[in-house]
């Protein structure tokens, strides 16, 4: 193959003739090479392994277009049997007729829904002859830029309720002096991308009542499950977060997070019909058939469906409860290796979300977390190091994200790097990184990256 390569091929132009498919594949295959190992990125929440069979399953779907329907249609017949087993999962009112859609991550489901408590809120000003022109958004500060993205695109006042102290998330405390009668919704995060936290959806819909017996607001509640939504149901089975209550309008998750499925494929669904503005959905004369639809994107491969239909079908309860409680016990037990090592302070331990988030301790003046971060990049490991937002800006923090796959053998392969890495970083006489070094982007958008 190498003697048949050409002396020269070009990178940011069309090649003018053809090129061996040998040829071409290992030309690519190689330069791919140089990426980080995949299950070494403890940075991204993205699926990173899944057996064979699902993978040779995505293959065969893969040049079928999710969105003819009509074509398809025991791809469609498959959107719509995840769809309901969420809905079931969700404790949705009428889990055999759920109304919900899969999109290309949780960042189109995110958009959706937001879209739909705008429109909700819409009608119900112009029906009572009240203005409808200054929509707000009431979330955490650590929610997921997609949400800002929402604010910023569609016209809508983004009230971000910054942090405080050891306060890293939307508490229901803070939720009703941000509300007032022009707000659309309250989005509260079930596992924040920051630290894996849990926000408390049902003190938030709690307070939202008062807000409602006080001052006449009816605010809905979508809760951002993108991790969440499919840890607690398997984890935390006795956690009440879902469309148990009455006020959580919609929940969106990512299949290709704790779904287990490879990117992209996102999940949105609706409490009922109602939730969800007829005017919203349109209805296309597509291949000689009627096809309702409610997407921001259109034409998408139906693989991604057809694999989180195999990993329900191929898991079950039984084994997603398997496979999430043992990344749970991995994350909780590397966090507390991690904290027995001396120089850190953990800010949570994995008991929610399988992640943590860990931070140098106070009395360390050696070394920062970005030392750290570029100590064990050197091993292949991609540990992110950032910043906290507003206004916790002075904490830096290592983030941990245990997913299907990382092992208890590759947590101890972590604490023997991050424990030889120790010695050097403690001889230094000051951090030589500093966050302006850091690979990693806390706001950038991984949700279908």
């Amino acid at each position: 193959m190498f003697l048949r390569e050409p002396g020269g091929i070009p990178r940011d132009r069309m090649p003018a003739g053809e090129l061996d498919a040998d040829t071409a594949y290992q030309v690519v295959h190689d330069e791919l090479m140089l990426d980080g190992n995949s299950r070494l990125n403890l940075a991204t929440f993205v699926t990173t392994w899944m057996e064979p069979q699902a993978a040779r399953l995505m293959a065969d779907c893969a040049d079928k277009n999710m969105i003819d329907k009509d074509e398809y249609p025991r791809t469609a017949e498959l959107e719509q049997r995840c769809v309901r087993m969420l809905a079931a999962l969700w404790h949705a009112p009428d889990a055999d007729h759920p109304t919900g859609c899969s999109t290309t991550g949780s960042s189109e489901a995110c958009m959706l829904a937001g879209l739909a408590m705008k429109r909700r809120w819409q009608h119900r000003r112009r029906a009572a002859h009240l203005p409808a022109d200054r929509p707000n958004v009431v979330m955490g500060v650590n929610v997921q830029v997609c949400w800002e993205k929402f604010a910023n695109y569609w016209d809508v006042e983004c009230r971000l309720v910054p942090m405080e102290g050891d306060r890293f998330h939307l508490t229901a405390d803070q939720v009703a002096g941000h509300c007032d009668e022009n707000t659309i919704g309250v989005v509260a995060v079930l596992g924040s991308t920051f630290d894996g936290s849990y926000e408390p959806v049902a003190e938030i819909c709690a307070a939202l009542d008062a807000v409602q017996a006080e001052h006449g607001w009816d605010i809905p509640v979508h809760v951002d499950g993108a991790s969440g939504a499919m840890i607690a149901p398997f984890c935390d089975p006795e956690l009440v977060w879902d469309f148990q209550l009455p006020r959580v309008a919609s929940i969106n998750t990512s299949g290709h997070k704790y779904g287990l499925v490879y990117p992209g494929v996102g999940w949105v669904l609706w409490r009922d019909a109602a939730a969800l503005p007829e005017d919203l959905v349109f209805h296309v004369n597509y291949l000689g058939g009627d096809m309702p639809t409610f997407a921001l994107n259109f034409s998408r491969p139906g693989a991604q469906v057809a694999a989180q239909y195999y990993s329900f079908l191929r898991l079950g309860i039984d084994g997603y409860t398997r496979v999430q409680n043992y990344s749970r016990d991995v994350a909780t037990s590397l966090a507390g290796r991690i904290a027995a090592l001396g120089p850190f302070r953990l800010l949570t331990r994995g008991d929610q979300l399988p992640v943590f988030a860990f931070t140098v301790a106070d009395d360390e003046t050696r070394f920062s977390v970005f030392d750290v971060s570029a100590a064990l990049r050197e091993r292949g490991w991609l540990v992110p190091a950032y910043t906290f937002p507003a206004d916790r800006e002075d904490l830096a923090v290592l983030r941990v994200v245990v997913r299907n796959g990382f092992t208890h053998d590759l947590a101890d392969l972590l604490i023997d790097d991050l424990s030889r890495s120790l010695p050097v970083l403690q001889a230094q006489q000051r951090p030589r990184h500093d966050e302006s070094s850091a690979s990693f982007a806390h706001g950038t958008d991984t949700r279908t990256s």
